[in-house]
């Protein structure tokens, strides 16, 4: 699948390579606070209280699991549609999950979070520019 953006085909140099991760990083800037939601935000701490958003009653038993990997999803789509590599969006979507279940854990801060988030889109850029034959690969 091509990249959403074709400008965004392996970037050639290191203004190809910062294109793309200014891309990266819109996309995570509208995955990680415009998609997300309130719902989204608090349902994915399987520590958090979600009565109010259920009307006072319980909350669904391991809903936590399902809006982790929802929002974990969403930010999947958004690097497989900047990059057009199916690889890259899987692994996203995986370390996403693991990166946000740490900080609901209280494992790391904010500010952590956020640095890994960048860090992997950082790997991202450097992955395509290196023409890593395996983050390329596409059904």
């Amino acid at each position: 699948m091509p990249p959403l953006l074709a400008a965004l085909e392996p970037p050639s140099g290191p203004a190809g390579a910062a294109v793309l991760f200014f891309a990266l990083i819109i996309g995570h800037a509208v995955a990680d606070f415009a998609l997300q939601g309130e719902f989204l935000s608090v349902a994915k701490n399987r520590h958090a209280k979600l009565d109010a958003f259920f009307g006072g009653k319980e909350a669904p038993k391991g809903l936590w699991i399902h809006a982790l990997g929802a929002h974990a999803l969403i930010h999947a789509g958004a690097v497989w549609l900047i990059t057009g590599s199916v690889v890259l969006g899987f692994l996203e979507f995986v370390l996403h999950w693991v990166i946000d279940f740490a900080k609901c854990e209280g494992w790391t801060s904010f500010r952590v979070d956020q640095v890994l988030h960048l860090a992997c889109k950082v790997a991202w850029v450097a992955l395509l520019w290196c023409d890593c034959p395996w983050a390329l690969w596409a059904p």
